[in-house]
């Protein structure tokens, strides 16, 4: 679990982290590097859960190795069945990080939502729905590894 208590904003008790594949973990379908440790390690913390319509068809050979639950989703309303899946889950008790329209209602409704900003860009829609905006998926899962940086950026 990752729980930080976060003066002004009050306390974050995470049991799952909800992540986008395309633009979020990979580009063109290829993990970024540096992904896989950070991920390995965060999984002691938290269940690592995710979410892709899996364009280039490659997303399960390329999270092997890595704890995670993967959730192929359709291409039609994605955006409802990602939150749908967040719900399930718990919102209250899921951080979530993504890049795209289809990211936004999970970056809202999540107790915590990070949106990434990458080579395939960010949408404005999830930008504004999020509460942190990180240069890239490195940084946004240092936060989580660093609570106390989730203090400093979040506190009031």
């Amino acid at each position: 679990m990752i729980s930080i208590d976060i003066p002004g904003y009050g306390s974050l008790m995470a049991e799952n982290l909800v992540l986008d594949y395309n633009g979020t973990l990979a580009i063109d379908g290829e993990l970024i590097q540096g992904v896989t440790e950070m991920l390995n390690i965060l999984s002691h913390k938290v269940v690592l859960h995710v979410l892709t319509a899996d364009t280039f068809g490659n997303v399960a050979t390329k999270l092997q190795g890595i704890p995670c639950n993967l959730k192929i989703i359709g291409s039609v309303n994605q955006d409802v069945e990602k939150d749908k899946y967040l719900k399930q889950l718990g919102a209250a008790k899921s951080i979530a990080i993504g890049n795209g329209v289809n990211d936004a209602l999970m970056l809202k409704n999540a107790a915590l939502g990070i949106a990434v900003m990458q080579n395939e860009g960010l949408s404005v829609k999830s930008l504004l729905n999020a509460q942190i905006l990180c240069a890239d998926i490195n940084d946004a899962l240092s936060l989580l590894l660093n609570p106390k940086r989730l203090a400093a950026t979040l506190r009031n």
